[in-house]
């Protein structure tokens, strides 16, 4: 997926918040304590929810732009997030 972190997008609107499956979840199940044991079901767990959405870009590029760092975002873990964000900042940098 090409991520564009395109900040422009409106972020408080409900447009994909209203079509987002963890909506009707516990959102506990989205911030897991920890990254081992208990917490990695907790992680595919959640996971789970988000495959099935069809709002799961969008919550992604959410918590890209705004720098969502706990949690289960879109998708991805906290680490997959980091490793995004590294390497995007890379990419702009060697644009730049």
């Amino acid at each position: 997926m090409a991520l564009s972190w395109n900040r422009s997008i409106d972020w408080d609107g409900d447009s994909w918040r209203g079509r987002a499956s963890c909506r009707d979840t516990d959102p506990d199940l989205f911030f897991p304590i920890g990254t081992t044991g208990q917490a990695v079901d907790q992680i595919d767990a959640a996971k789970a929810v988000c495959r099935a959405c069809e709002a799961q870009n969008a919550c992604l590029e959410f918590a890209l732009a705004t720098n969502q760092e706990s949690g289960v975002w879109g998708c991805t873990s906290e680490e997959e997030r980091r490793k995004l964000r590294k390497a995007w900042l890379a990419r702009q940098r060697r644009a730049s």
